[in-house]
């Protein structure tokens, strides 16, 4: 009977630990209300941060080997949204300034909608 209790337990106490450990079920951590967010188009709001922001001189240019690599046009972004989302949320991109709470929650709401080239 005791030999049949820890394995009961061991799943018990790793479930415990798998729900206790991630921030809130969502992909990079970060929940936003995102029928708040107006400004969510990709040519208009999400890829002139991007320029602005990440495609710079030693960071995601066109050559880059860093992280997802050059984050210079629409494709290159779409492929990388899953990381970019990830370090967006959790703020450890783009080095330097952070980015605004409106320019992340755009850039979150533009990646949980799909990511549409709009």
């Amino acid at each position: 009977m005791a030999k049949a209790l820890i394995p009961a337990l061991f799943i018990t106490f790793t479930v415990f630990l798998f729900f206790s450990c991630s921030k809130d079920g969502n992909n990079g951590g970060t929940s936003v209300d995102c029928s708040t967010v107006t400004n969510k188009a990709f040519a208009a709001d999400i890829d002139p941060i991007i320029q602005g922001r990440c495609n710079t001189a030693g960071c995601h240019a066109s050559g880059s080997s860093n992280g997802p690599g050059p984050l210079t046009n629409y494709s290159q972004v779409f492929n990388a949204r899953t990381l970019i989302r990830t370090v967006i949320a959790n703020g450890s991109m783009p080095q330097g300034s952070p980015l605004s709470t409106a320019q992340k929650n755009s850039i979150i709401c533009w990646i949980d909608g799909g990511a549409p080239n709009n």
